[in-house]
């Protein structure tokens, strides 16, 4: 179960990062700038879902 969890959080992140990145893209600013935004939300999805986690147990 544990494992299961893990992969749905990792990609959850994944999803909102890539979708970030092109939202950033689309927007103007630079390919390493758009790199750097979905990296920052893909790290803030995860610290939420893992406090959550923790919380929750």
């Amino acid at each position: 179960m544990q494992i299961l969890s893990l992969l749905l959080a990792l990609s959850a992140a994944l999803n909102i990062a890539f979708t970030a990145s092109l939202l950033a893209r689309r927007s103007g600013i630079g390919a390493y700038k758009a790199i750097l935004t979905g990296a920052g939300a893909a790290g803030s999805s995860l610290g939420i879902y893992f406090t959550a986690v923790a919380a929750y147990k």
